[in-house]
């Protein structure tokens, strides 16, 4: 099966290549340079997906903040954010919770397009119409830094857990 994505560009700083498998079997070449954007103060990140995590909808904040152009993120899967670092776990309980049709909180470290990332504290709801989920909105506010070393160090656990 082919990737909806393409291979990230290598980035004008050090950064390393990292293959990441996603859960629809596709798979794609990033560049973590460890690099960290500070989150924008004062504003919300937000986008819509439809029921596979297409993205149908970002504002300006996550445009600015991910790096990509608006039609480089529009019809492409969420995942294109997704970092090494995080833990498929945490994407499994976020995606069982909100397809459950609850409200799914918690930290999530996105990778921008040219290798830098950013932390977010994220609330994922579904977006019900005539009583019926057709996809997802997710705001994305400022997380403090406590609870990102808290994130840092379960994911790192997650992950070993994962892979051993």
């Amino acid at each position: 099966m082919g990737s909806p994505l393409s291979d990230a560009q290598k980035p004008d700083m050090p950064a390393e290549q990292i293959t990441l498998t996603y859960h629809d079997g596709t798979s794609r070449a990033v560049y973590d340079s460890g690099i960290e954007r500070p989150y924008p103060d004062g504003k919300l990140i937000v986008s819509r997906t439809d029921l596979d995590g297409t993205l149908t909808h970002v504002n300006d904040a996550f445009v600015e903040i991910s790096g990509y152009e608006i039609d480089e993120l529009i019809g492409k899967p969420h995942y294109i954010l997704r970092h090494p670092d995080m833990p498929s776990g945490a994407y499994k309980d976020l995606w069982q919770t909100a397809k459950s049709g609850q409200k799914w909180h918690g930290y999530v470290k996105n990778l921008c397009k040219d290798g830098s990332h950013y932390w977010v504290y994220a609330t994922v709801v579904p977006n019900v119409r005539h009583g019926e989920t057709v996809g997802f909105t997710s705001v994305r506010r400022k997380p403090s830094r406590s609870k990102i070393d808290a994130a840092i160090a379960q994911y790192a656990a997650m992950k070993q857990n994962e892979e051993g």
